[in-house]
């Protein structure tokens, strides 16, 4: 169900989700619809539902250039522009640079591990975005939102690549905004602690990052009171409000910045 008269009306903003099949890029896409955006999915996967909450699926590999071309193509064929970019696809692998546990170098990075994390989270929002400026320069006027992690400033023991493409991110976001705020450019990020489980924390994911910690593998639902200050893991929703928020004419005045979203346990 749309909200047309709620604060945050969307007013049809044209707004393309990477990732936006399942887990918080499932959750961004329904709500930017609730709040009356023409929401473009992106993703590999199809969800069943995706009908419910957005007016198209796209599935296309981000990382290839030709595929994003066509993507970014295909979007403004059919509706004549494109106002917002959710840079929200995102990959990890809980990995040491070194197993010095020696007991299960699975978990120890390789290059292929670099090279995919990389692809989908530093490269792929590179390709995106460079995709949709020419039209958001065209119409002097455009938000693209980076969702990045605490781990982009705060580091994270056990996911260094994670955290380096995170951050890598964040660089681009203050980069942009200098670049493209003369054509009326809006670019922002938001920064997630942790949040309830989703497709990216896999079991295998955890099993992995316990590993990488010296800890045994242990349930999603964890008492997080001595480590968050609000004492719980972070909701979908609260995130996709966010992105709400920042896709709208409220959040005009708000570039080049990269906003916390943990409960308060991270910067």
């Amino acid at each position: 169900m749309k909200n047309n008269n709620g604060w945050i009306n969307l007013n049809e903003k044209i707004i393309l989700v990477t990732g936006g099949s399942s887990g918080i890029g499932a959750r961004i896409s329904q709500m930017l619809h609730r709040n009356n955006a023409v929401v473009v999915i992106c993703d590999l996967n199809e969800a069943d539902n995706w009908r419910d909450y957005a007016s198209l699926f796209i599935k296309a590999d981000i990382t290839s250039p030709d595929a994003v071309n066509k993507l970014v193509a295909e979007v403004i064929s059919r509706y004549g522009k494109i106002d917002c970019l959710v840079n929200n696809a995102g990959v990890n692998r809980p990995r040491l640079m070194y197993d010095f546990y020696g007991k299960n170098s699975t978990y120890q990075a390789t290059e292929a591990d670099f090279d995919f994390i990389v692809a989908v989270n530093q490269k792929a929002p590179f390709l995106c975005t460079q995709a949709v400026l020419p039209a958001m320069i065209k119409q002097n006027s455009g938000t693209i939102i980076n969702v990045s992690s605490e781990a982009g400033t705060e580091g994270s023991a056990g996911q260094s690549i994670y955290s380096a493409t995170k951050g890598a991110l964040n660089s681009f976001t203050r980069s942009w905004a200098k670049e493209y705020g003369r054509f009326n450019i809006r670019v922002v990020g938001i920064a997630p602690g942790i949040n309830k489980r989703t497709n990216m924390n896999s079991d295998e994911n955890y099993k992995a990052l316990a590993y990488t910690r010296g800890k045994q593998f242990d349930h999603i639902d964890d008492d997080y009171t001595g480590v968050i200050p609000l004492g719980r893991a972070g909701e979908h929703h609260e995130i996709a409000d966010l992105i709400c928020y920042l896709a709208s004419d409220h959040a005009s005045y708000i570039s080049g910045t990269t906003i916390n979203i943990s409960g308060g346990k991270s910067r």
